[in-house]
């Protein structure tokens, strides 16, 4: 087949790219071979646009085991366990397939966790969507929702919480990023590098099909009005089949069987093959006549380019053939050595007992393009809300608003469709702060928390991405974890944009300096570039997946208030910033605002004397004080524990909105005896942290003194009733 300029577009590569290849080659490819290079050197396996700026990154401290760079981050929990964890995107399949799209994402953030050594303890997600009014929004989010819940259950991995976001800068791209945590002892970590000659390449796992051919190449392009033609693009997933290979590569693990392993992931066999030889430093020879394949006829190139799942590709040591091979039997899995590894530096590929492909794998791997993309600084918003617009809103009205509506109301009826407790170690689901999941049979526990900052990163994305980073960081110190490491997913446009490269390295910058001045290292995570449709980007969309550790069970603490006459402290200073708040979206339609402001320093301060507080026994519960402010974060704790309030205004009060309902960062509630209130006001005082009271437990109303009295039962009534509502409107 002669390669001309639309085969070469067609495979998602600039003729400048097609150029390099051939004197790469020193030769013209073929096209099995140019399938090859658009594989890996796409956006989404290369890293070509997002590479430069990632190593600015911080991804190492005491606890690190392993950064980015392998299929997932691990880090150490004490006593010789570790802790293996990643989140990634799957955003334009579940657009184009909601079901499989989102089940495949599940399936192969799992592998990416298992491939390490680790058993998957622990599922969370962030999934975004377009206006609830947008006629594709329902049918894409209950696709999506039921893939999630699909693929999870029957594997029976629980997914014990995540998030889920709606706005109109989504409905042409929606985004699907799912997490997975494993649980693995320090000295039984995989990894997959390649080591020593004439090792045997074993695949294992289900048969190849022609589902998900170019499936990675799809994720690096943007979409237009004909996306719907890329259906098979889309990957098929099987979590029943997943099961099995999870437990027979979990079994071959327990001995010295195995030299390296890699998901065949994004790009297949394709990618897996190339990225263990890079690794070390070796060739590797396939003949494609022992694939295992489920359809007929199929060519070098799709066998290649497949992206079938529940598929892995290992490398033995020497006569560990016949052990493996009965290992995978059992659990009725295919086991095939496809080939062995050589001093080449090739990648060789034969087909009926020719040589169909020859490339060098550094071509393939080191030498794939690297981009300093064009940027210009991001436009940052500079309006803001005046007073008197909103001089005639009810703080009741304004808060109820806020409560029932589409992001803020109560997701149970996305969180019911999970299942949440299997294997038995849930201690905290979704609906706090963070999920909570013990480590089994032991008297420890890791927190888990996702959160995203799409509003914030819009108006300013480098202080969208410090306090994405903080929001989680609450999140964790919230429950009474100490925060360890970070996973991020990065949405953005087009990177051949440069505000959108803007807007990226900015955001990058931003999580830079949290995670530095926090401590708080990134450890693995992905990048998804090309998130719009027709030249029209989202909205940057940073998404952070956290794990903290507790180490005593008995100091696991929730937001939801225990006891009648206790008192609520605000931790924190408030001076009612409203530029980026739900009040401001939700009441005023302004969401062009300045979003607040991010003291590093009282983060830090503030949340480690909040886990000073929890390991002294002095606090009843807490609660991280975020979208909507204090107002709705008092009403949130009610709405958990069925508990009223009594809240009181502060004196020389100027403004009722903008301190209830102002989102300034780095703030948390507590509950607390009143016999502790003179020893907890010793210790805010020592350690120079501001606090006030600001309410107390009550039976049932939840009330603001001389200003309004709900019922309890009303605010949870609010907070359930959107999706009730919206489902009624569609269904019409």
């Amino acid at each position: 087949m002669k390669i001309d300029e639309k085969i070469i577009s067609s495979h998602g590569l600039k003729t400048e790219e097609y150029s390099k290849i051939k004197e790469l080659l020193n030769r013209d490819p073929n096209i099995l071979e140019l399938g090859i290079f658009s594989a890996m050197w796409n956006e989404h396996c290369s890293y070509k646009s997002s590479k430069i700026h990632l190593k600015k990154l911080p991804t190492k401290n005491n606890i690190v085991i392993q950064g980015p760079g392998e299929n997932a981050g691990v880090i150490d929990i004490g006593d010789d366990d570790a802790i293996v964890f990643k989140i990634e995107s799957h955003n334009h399949p579940s657009f184009i397939e909601p079901y499989q799209g989102a089940a495949t994402g599940v399936g192969g953030i799992l592998r990416d966790v298992f491939t390490m050594g680790a058993r998957p303890i622990a599922l969370m997600n962030s999934i975004h969507f377009g206006e609830p009014k947008n006629e594709k929004t329902q049918n894409l989010l209950n696709g999506v929702v039921s893939g999630i819940g699909g693929y999870g259950n029957c594997i029976g991995i629980p997914t014990v919480g995540g998030e889920i976001k709606f706005n109109k800068t989504y409905n042409e791209n929606i985004l699907v990023n799912a997490m997975a945590i494993g649980y693995a002892k320090k000295n039984k970590i995989f990894y997959s590098k390649a080591k020593g000659l004439g090792k045997s390449v074993v695949y294992v796992g289900s048969k190849t099909g022609r589902d998900g051919i170019h499936g990675a190449s799809m994720a690096s392009a943007e979409f237009d009005e004909n996306s719907e033609k890329k259906k098979p693009t889309v990957q098929v997933g099987d979590p029943f089949t997943e099961k099995l290979l999870l437990e027979a590569c979990l079994e071959l693990m327990k001995d010295e069987s195995i030299i390296s392993i890699q998901d065949m992931g994004a790009a297949g066999l394709t990618s897996s093959s190339v990225e263990m030889a890079s690794k070390g430093k070796l060739g590797i020879e396939l003949d494609l006549d022992k694939i295992p394949c489920r359809e007929k006829n199929m060519s070098p190139y799709e066998m290649m380019l497949s992206e079938s799942q529940e598929r892995m590709l290992i490398i033995l040591n020497n006569g560990k053939e016949n052990k493996a091979r009965k290992i995978f039997n059992k659990w009725d899995l295919d086991f095939v050595v496809i080939g062995k590894t050589n001093d080449t530096n090739n990648l060789s590929l034969r087909f009926k007992n020719k040589k169909v492909a020859e490339i060098p794998i550094e071509a393939l791997a080191d030498k794939a393009p690297l981009y300093d993309r064009k940027s210009t600084n991001p436009k940052i918003s500079k309006k803001k809300l005046n007073t008197k617009d909103f001089k005639n809103i009810k703080i009741e009205d304004a808060l109820i608003k806020i409560l029932s509506s589409a992001n803020y109301s109560k997701k149970d009826w996305v969180t019911d469709q999970y299942d949440q407790i299997v294997m038995c170690d849930t201690i905290q689901k979704s609906g706090g702060d963070a999920a909570v999941v013990r480590i089994h049979n032991k008297d420890k526990a890791i927190a888990i928390s996702v959160d995203s900052s799409a509003e914030y990163c819009k108006g300013n994305p480098k202080i969208g991405g410090k306090q994405i980073v903080c929001e989680n960081w609450r999140n964790l110190v919230s429950v009474g974890a100490k925060p360890l490491a970070i996973t991020n997913c990065l949405n953005f446009g087009s990177p051949e944009k440069p505000n959108v490269m803007g807007e990226f390295i900015n955001c990058i910058d931003g999580i830079k300096e949290a995670c530095e001045f926090l401590d708080f290292p990134v450890v693995s995570g992905n990048v998804s570039f090309y998130n719009e449709t027709n030249t029209k980007s989202i909205n940057p969309t940073p998404v952070i997946g956290g794990i903290g550790l507790i180490n005593d069970l008995k100091k696991i603490i929730s937001m939801e208030t225990k006891k009648n006459k206790n008192l609520i402290m605000i931790i924190g200073k408030t001076f009612g910033h409203l530029g980026k708040s739900a009040f401001a979206e939700e009441n005023l339609g302004f969401s062009d605002g300045v979003p607040p402001e991010i003291n590093l320093q009282n983060e830090k301060n503030n949340g480690l004397t909040i886990l000073k507080l929890i390991r002294e026994n002095l606090v009843e519960s807490v609660h991280d004080i975020s979208s909507g402010g204090i107002l709705v974060s008092l009403a949130e704790m009610c709405i958990g524990s069925k508990l009223g309030m009594k809240i009181k205004k502060p004196k020389d009060l100027v403004n009722s909105i903008e301190y209830f309902f102002g989102e300034d960062q780095g703030r948390y509630l507590i509950e607390i005896s009143p016999d502790n209130l003179q020893k907890i006001n010793i210790f805010l005082k020592k350690n120079n942290i501001y606090g006030e009271i600001i309410a107390e437990v009550q039976n049932d109303a939840f009330e603001l003194e001389k200003v309004f009295s709900l019922s309890v039962e009303k605010l949870c009534k609010c907070n359930n009733q959107w999706y009730y509502n919206y489902n009624a409107i569609n269904k019409k």
